[in-house]
Order: C-alpha cells, then structure tokens, then sequence
C-alpha cells in the first residue's frame, strides 16, 4: 500500500490552491494565506502535517511541554549548536519568545515548529530548519522528549522538513550529527542521507555532515 505524507503550508496569494505529489507518495496541499512577501518569497509554513505528527509555530505557552525535551540532560548533550539544558519552565518561555520573533522574520522554507501528536496534541518536542552559517546551507534538525525516542518520530520528521525544503526550490539539506551520536547517525540514514565528511567549520564544534537532495528519496510505485 503507498502511504501518503500530507504538508498544509503557507503560500502566497498569487498560488491560491494546488496539490502537487513527489517522493514516496507525499501529497502537498499549498493553501493561501497571509504573510507573503515580495514576489514569491513566502513566510515559513504555518503547519506540516505527517500521518502521526503536526509540526506547527511555537508559541510562549508551550514552555511547560517544551521543557520535557529541552530541559531534559539526555537531549541537551547532543545539541549543535551547544544549548545548556533550560532549567525552568520561565527560562524556556523566554527562549521560545525569542524563536518566535526570530521566526516572524524568516523566509520560507526556514523555521522552527513544536511536534504534536496528532492523535492527541501531546507536543513532543521540536524541529528546525535553518540557513548553516557559513555556507548558508540549510540544516535539519530536531529534539524530542526521550518518552517519544524509538518510534520513528526523528525520521518523519526529518523527511517532512526535506520535502517542505525541497517543494520550495532548495537543492539539498544537512544534516550535522556530533560523531557519538550514534542513535542521530542511525536516522539520518533511515532518512536517505549521504555522509560527506568530518567538519569543524559549523558550530565550532566536530561534526559529520550527512546531506540529501531532491533524486535521493524513493519515487512511489506505479
């Protein structure tokens, strides 16, 4: 049976309404809506949506949930950029206040979204896609609660984000995983990506460099 992977996304007027279809039967709903900018540069998608998962806009008031995975040791360790562990639930109301003004002046496919179960909203943790200083590349990434670890999340995840890049006109996305990392190496192949190499040049930190482009996922059977 194909399954399907549905995205809703913010588009500019001038598009109205299509559906397009592309790797691995995902189907892109574009809906109109505001927020556009000049031409066709649109502001970041205000929803994705997977078959379990809903990635959607932080708001303030997800601090307490937010706070299971960012203020969790576990998840704090392997974060690149390093981020401390967010110790209270104000001090994780205060960097989600400032995800969400920094993500008011990103650019389609940029942006940061909390992960919901779609069964029941629970939000379990996070997502990002952003420009990589300094190539500008652009990077996916994602945090979860550990209670959510092990059952695919990351690479549902990880997918909607390059096919959302990609829909958008991107050539490729990153992935930067530190090298113990071995639970982050392993999706990020489930995912299809590429190893390209060791770097230091991102973050200040070594990392490996996993990328994957448009012809890397699967087409659906005909």
């Amino acid at each position: 049976m194909r399954s399907h992977l549905t995205q809703t996304v913010c588009v500019s007027a001038a598009f109205r309404y299509r559906q397009r279809h592309v790797g691995q039967g995902q189907r892109v709903t574009l809906v109109a809506c505001g927020g556009a900018l000049r031409g066709y540069r649109v502001a970041m998608a205000r929803q994705l949506l997977t078959g379990r998962l809903a990635l959607r806009p932080w708001t303030a008031d997800d601090a307490a949930a937010a706070l299971g995975a960012y203020g969790d040791a576990q998840v704090a360790r392997w974060l690149a950029p390093a981020m401390d562990r967010v110790q209270d639930p104000d001090a994780m109301r205060l960097v989600l206040q400032q995800w969400v003004a920094e993500d008011a002046r990103m650019l389609a496919p940029a942006g940061r979204w909390a992960i919901e179960l779609r069964q029941d909203q629970r939000l379990i943790g996070g997502a990002t896609l952003l420009p990589l200083p300094p190539d500008e590349e652009f990077e996916i990434g994602w945090q979860f609660h550990p209670d959510a670890w092990g059952h695919g999340y990351a690479t549902e995840t990880g997918l909607a984000l390059a096919r959302w890049a990609f829909e958008q006109g991107i050539e490729q996305v990153i992935a930067v995983v530190r090298p113990a990392n071995t639970r982050a190496v392993a999706t990020v192949r489930r995912i299809g990506m590429e190893w390209v190499g060791e770097t230091e040049k991102y973050h200040n930190l070594r990392l490996q460099v996993f990328r994957l482009r448009p012809g890397d996922l699967a087409t659906p059977p005909r």
